[in-house]
């Protein structure tokens, strides 16, 4: 879910001011977890599968950058926000075998880099945040938000479902 994980940490630290710095290294160990998950796929994918996994234009400019600077290059990524689409950097380091430790290494660096700029902007304004959070207002928008999305959900259901069953055709003269 776009800026999940960014809103929970913001969120979590503008509640408890204390355990503020606490938030971002759990944000940061689940996504790497995530990450390792992505990244054996594509490096079980291979090269081969890759191009299923990832558009092709997205995967020959991941590719060029992976041979030019390697795990560092497709690692940066990790610092940018939703709705950035961060997992075929992901698979494309698995799938071309880029170091694991230096991989890792830098995406959890930035993560966690990420994540405490988060966590800090929250400590100085997460009160201010929280009042408009909690306001009747806000989760009546959030409210509305839940039911276009279940709402979007069960149209395009439908619509998968009507595509992929073809309605039988009436024999004629029975």
């Amino acid at each position: 879910m776009p800026f999940g994980i960014d809103a929970l940490v913001f969120y979590l630290a503008a509640r408890d001011e204390r355990l503020f710095w606490m938030y971002p290294l759990l944000a940061t160990a689940g996504s790497l977890t995530a990450a390792a998950i992505t990244f054996w796929i594509g490096r079980k994918a291979g090269e081969v599968g890759l191009k299923r996994l990832v558009p092709p234009h997205q995967l020959e400019p991941m590719r060029a950058r992976a041979r030019k600077s390697g795990a560092v290059a497709l690692a940066l990524p990790a610092l940018f926000p939703p709705p950035f689409p961060f997992t075929p950097f992901v698979l494309t380091c698995g799938a071309l075998s880029v170091s694991r430790p230096l991989f890792f290494s830098t995406f959890g660096a930035m993560r966690l880099v990420r994540f405490s700029i988060g966590a800090a902007l929250a400590r100085v304004y997460g009160q201010g945040i929280l009042q408009v959070v909690q306001s009747p207002q806000f989760r009546l928008v959030i409210a509305a938000f839940i039911l276009l999305a279940v709402a979007g959900t069960i149209v395009s259901g439908v619509m998968l479902w009507r595509t992929t069953h073809p309605r039988p055709s009436v024999a004629s003269g029975v």
